[in-house]
Parts: C-alpha cells; structure tokens; sequence
C-alpha cells in the first residue's frame, strides 16, 4: 500500500477514535418512553459531587442554661420536640452534645477544592466533607461571600474527579436539568426537572439572577449542583419556595457563571469585589410608569443618588428611570443590582435612561462594592399605619428574616396588633402575613390597597406563617366608620 494511502488510513482511524471518545463524554441521555434516561450521566457525573455536614459552633454557658428541662417546659411544642429524644434504655429525656447540619457541593479543582452554599457552613466550627468513596475530609473554609451565598472549601487531597463547567446564560426554559445531593442527609439523590425560567430576582440576594427550575430540592440538597443534558454544572442548588419547609415546586439555582466567577475570586484574594453604581432605586408600577412617559412598568426609578458615588459622578438624578445596563434591557428594579454587580470595577458601562420623558445614554465608570458600602437596593417601603381598620401594623421583611422564615417572594411581618379584627381572628404580632381575602401581601401599601377594597361586615380568609407553618384564620371585616 502507497505510503500516502496508509498516512490516509491511519488519520482515519485516529479521528475515528477521537470521535468516538468525543462522543462517549458528552452523548446525551437515550430516549426511554419519551424521557430521558439519566442513569449513565447520573454514573459519570457523581464522583464530583460530595456530602458536607457541619458541627456548630460551642453553645456558651449562658446559653446552655436556656436548653435545660425547666426551661423548656415553657417553650412552645415544636421547639420541645426539636430538643426532647427518648432514649429507648433510659427511657427518658435526652440531649443530643450537639447537632450536624447536612448539605451538599462539588469538586471544582482537582487539588481539593469544593463549592457550596453558605449557608451550609455559616457558624460552623468544623466541616467535615465524604466523597463518594466514603472518604472524610476536615475541610478548611477558603473564604465565603454571604451576597451571593456560596463558601469555597478546601480539603487535602489531590488528583480528585472534578465537574465540567457549562455556561448558564444559554439555558433555555424548559430544557432538562438534574440535581444530585443529599436531602434530609439521604446521599446521592437525584432528582430532574426542566428549567422554569432565568434571572428571577429575589428578595433574599440582590445580585444572583437565579435559575428558577421544578427539579425537587429539599434541606439537603443546599450547594448540590445542578447538571444539564451534556453533565456540565450550570446551577448551584440554594432555595426552594415554600411556605412548609418542603419543596413545593419551584427550585432556585444560583448560575455557574455567577458562581464560578465567585470561588475564583474567593480562591485567589479571599474577598469578592462587586461593581457598585451609588443608586438607591425602586419599582415602576403602571401609574409612575404613565407619568414618567413610559410605555409599560419597566426599569429602576432611581429614589437617591449617593454623594461621591459612579452615579453622582457620572451625573445621574432623582427621578431617572435606568431601562438598559451595558445593552441589556431592565424588567423591572430587581434586575440592577445583580447586573451592576457582576460588572468589574473601572469598567465604563452604558445607560439607557428617560427624564423628563426623554431617552438618553449616560456612560458611568463602574465603582467597587466595599463590606461598608450602601449597595443599590429597593427603597424601603414606608410601614403601614399602626392599628387601621384590622387593628395591625405591618412592616417589609429584611433579607435575613426572609432567610430564617424561608419565605422566598411576598409577605410582611406583622409589628403590632391592636384590640380589633385582627386580634379576634387571632393574628398575632411576628406571624408573616401572606395573604388576605386570597390576595397576596408583599409590601405594606399591597396590605393598605387589599384593605381598602374589603367588603365591610365580610368574613375573609387571613394566610399567615408562624414558627415556620402556613395557617389560614378567619377574619370578620368591619364595618366603615362612615356607614353607622
């Protein structure tokens, strides 16, 4: 055979061969009944992914006077129970020295590095990591970043199976993803889905465009990762929304591209800098946006500019609506911050703004976001007033409480309750108000308009949250003052 002819016939073989290996790394699912089937991705994909629990931190002698018998006689049942075990033997009351939280995370680099949320370690005095093969690690927290609620971890150990990075921003809905973690500490679940939808913005984090799936996700599955079709990680599994604790449908996933900009700054420098505009800004609804010349509610309506802030600097006012950043169009006001945050200080970015009923482009350099700098958030909505027709006050719920309640969108937390509706129906002050008359409360003037259209002398249904459960209540509407 002519030397040409072989050299022919072995580059044939050989890119056969590379396809064939091309093909076996990245083949999606077969088609079983119409669905895919995960099983081999699910196989390829799982080494990487690890078990992490944590040991809180010491409970301090004062506080461990709170946690004895007596004390918690008086303490309400679900709290009891959390405490009170029988122990078959002795049959009597015991408490466990100390418990462990569970969560999930994967192996970024192969030389020990792993991603979670922060959740997972906050208040930890030790992190202990299991690999697939059942091997434990102490894990030391390389650094964490609560705006984004991720934590880097690094464990010693090297040559470690590692996930492969996709790219979040070409997800489409309805496409199929699938999580792998640990619910309720049960190793290695999975669980698949579609996506929802992208960049919902939520209360709870300002600068993370999440991912909204209907993959289940439970206490557990905190930190997993979220795989496409191909077995690449486009999503860091972090919330659920639910009003019991459980999953309830819809699932949050924080984008590999935001994450994995994220743990490289946090593996690299220990902190993470975000873009900082210097702007306080609010909602549009239907009446400002008719007023301010707008088509449609859309973009951030800029409340304050910060003094010596890229904003001032750049010479944005009161009163500007922000449509655009950098090209990309604002839905509404949650959608700046996340934006402007994942923005590299010293860029140059364009705005599209109106004033005064007019487009403009305005061109600010983006600043960086310090621990102790005022970041670009919702204006606070002013409380309700106290009493009213129902005899209650009500105030927006912080981040925090957001987090501790579990209550992803809407809902206010109820301040004060007065001899009135209210009290009767048995409202009581620190329930988180959901609902009312079957519509939902999400901000203080919400609960004033839902009042005010109440029919008096009308039994409505009142959706409140106490110590982490939904409750309905019956709530008898007054009658108007003006009518007796």
């Amino acid at each position: 055979m002519p030397f040409v002819a072989r050299l022919a016939r072995g580059l044939i073989v050989v890119c056969a061969a590379l396809a064939a290996t091309a093909c076996e790394r990245s083949a999606p699912p077969q088609v079983v009944g119409g669905y895919p089937d995960f099983a081999d991705l699910v196989e390829r994909v799982s080494p990487a992914v690890v078990n992490i629990s944590t040991v809180p931190a010491e409970v301090s002698g004062a506080d461990a006077e709170t946690l004895d018998p007596e004390a918690l006689q008086e303490a309400p049942e679900w709290f009891r129970r959390f405490f009170e075990q029988e122990d078959p033997q002795a049959g009597e009351d015991y408490y466990p020295p100390e418990q462990q939280s569970l969560g999930s995370g994967f192996i970024l680099w192969d030389d020990g590095y792993i991603l979670t949320n922060f959740h997972v370690i906050r208040g930890a005095r030790e992190v202990i990591v299991r690999l697939l093969d059942r091997r434990q690690f102490s894990a030391e927290v390389v650094g964490s970043d609560e705006a984004s609620d991720l934590a880097l971890l690094k464990i010693d150990a090297g040559e470690l199976p590692v996930v492969r990075i996709g790219q979040s921003q070409r997800l489409r809905p309805g496409q199929w993803v699938l999580a792998i973690g640990s619910p309720f500490g049960f190793d290695y679940s999975v669980t698949a889905g579609i996506v929802s939808a992208k960049g919902r913005a939520l209360v709870t984090e300002q600068y993370v465009p999440f991912i909204q799936t209907d993959v289940a996700i439970n206490p557990g599955n905190s930190g997993g990762p979220l795989f496409n079709l191909d077995g690449e990680v486009v999503g860091v599994n972090s919330q659920i929304y639910s009003q019991s604790g459980g999953y309830q449908g819809v699932s949050f996933s924080i984008p590999i591209d935001v994450a994995a900009k994220v743990a490289r700054q946090l593996r690299d420098t220990g902190v993470v800098t975000r873009g900082w505009l210097g702007v306080v800004v609010q909602e549009v609804d239907r009446d400002l946006a008719q007023h301010l010349g707008l088509d449609k509610p859309e973009g951030a309506l800029v409340a304050r500019v910060l003094a010596d802030s890229p904003a001032a600097r750049a010479g944005l006012m009161e009163g500007d609506v922000i449509l655009s950043f950098e090209g990309e169009a604002l839905a509404s006001s949650s959608a700046l911050p996340h934006r402007v945050g994942i923005a590299d200080p010293g860029q140059r970015a364009e705005l599209e703004v109106m004033r005064s009923g007019k487009r403009m482009k305005v061109t600010v350099e983006v600043g960086a976001l310090r621990s102790d700098t005022p970041a670009q958030v919702p204006a606070a909505a002013p409380p309700a007033p106290v009493g009213g027709p129902l005899g209650m006050s009500v105030r927006m719920l912080s981040a925090d409480e957001r987090r501790d309640a579990q209550v992803v969108a809407g809902g206010v937390l109820v301040t004060a309750v007065d001899d009135g509706p209210a009290a009767r129906a048995g409202v009581r002050t620190g329930d988180i108000l959901l609902q009312l008359a079957g519509q939902e409360v999400d901000s203080p003037q919400r609960y004033a308009e839902v009042v005010d259209r109440l029919t008096p002398g009308q039994t409505v249904a009142v959706l409140v949250q106490r110590r982490g459960a939904p409750l309905f209540l019956a709530l008898d509407v007054p009658p108007r003052e003006d009518s007796r």
